[in-house]
């Protein structure tokens, strides 16, 4: 199949690439998330300051 050495970088190599691949998913599920919980503490804040009118616009 091959000699040691080269299996040792072929491991190492497919490790990088799946470690990369774990980072490219988590990340902009990490955002994703973040922007929804901000979105859900805006939505929930219940503030009354501004009320809208019916038929304002």
């Amino acid at each position: 199949m091959g000699s040691r050495p080269t299996k040792l970088v072929f491991l190492v190599t497919a490790m990088m690439f799946f470690a990369v691949l774990a980072l490219d998913i988590t990340l902009p599920a990490m955002v994703l998330s973040a922007m929804a919980l901000s979105n859900w503490l805006v939505l929930s804040a219940g503030t009354t300051q501004y009320p809208r009118r019916r038929g304002a616009a």
